[in-house]
């Protein structure tokens, strides 16, 4: 990792670290928890293909990891949603008034994942939809939680399971998930691309994120994919 790039993330991570101990899980991933599935679904289908989902829930490093290891999805890419492309630039998102969400852009085969299917991997394993602007140990508008739907289909799937979750009580403090179309998606700097594959020995990453990955493993086996 270049600490030079992420210096407050890399201290709080090692700060962290000394408090919990290097074998103890953060907070957020113990509180974590599996989701019911989606009541509603797109229908199954035979016919391999590929559909673009794209999500926004704390940084694109988690995100993006969870994903990497889902059956189904064939690629994924770190980058920004919500605003324009004269500001889709790390160190402008990271002053959180552009518009933009730190995002993933998961291009996956409806013929092995579903789309509500990645859904509740996404809000069981990789974001809590409660956390308003912020997720974790990240603050600012560009951490908030969104779903950017790509279709009108999309829209219905996900509108529909954030009501069931709204009406299960699952959560004690209200969901602030935003779900808005997708008008573009911007690729973000190549080296964030895979960063928590690249860089599995980064403190953030061991505390915030390498949890996710192992809650994905033990509660969805079948999607599971190294």
């Amino acid at each position: 990792m270049n600490a030079s790039r992420h210096p407050i993330r890399t201290l709080c991570a090692a700060l962290a670290l000394s408090l919990l101990g290097a074998c103890a899980l953060p907070p957020t991933a113990e509180a974590a928890t599996k989701l019911p599935a989606p009541l509603q679904d797109a229908p199954h289908t035979a016919v391999h293909g590929e559909q673009v989902a794209v999500f926004a829930g704390g940084c694109f490093w988690g995100v993006q990891a969870v994903f990497e290891h889902v059956r189904g999805v064939r690629k994924t890419w770190a980058g920004y949603s919500g605003g324009s492309a004269a500001t889709a630039h790390y160190d402008q998102v990271s002053e959180g008034d552009t518009g933009h969400a730190e995002s993933v852009k998961v291009l996956f085969d409806p013929a092995q994942v579903s789309y509500g299917q990645l859904l509740q991997v996404f809000f069981s394993v990789a974001s809590d939809p409660t956390e308003l602007d912020r997720q974790g140990p990240d603050s600012g508008m560009q951490y908030r939680s969104v779903i950017f739907y790509a279709s009108p289909e999309q829209q219905r799937i996900a509108g529909a399971y954030l009501d069931q979750l709204g009406k299960s009580r699952i959560y004690t403090a209200p969901i602030v998930t935003q779900l808005v179309p997708l008008q573009a998606f911007y690729p973000a700097e190549s080296w964030h691309q895979d960063y928590a594959s690249h860089h599995p020995d980064d403190l953030y990453i061991a505390i915030n994120d390498a949890p996710k990955v192992a809650n994905l493993e033990r509660w969805f086996p079948a999607l599971y994919s190294r």
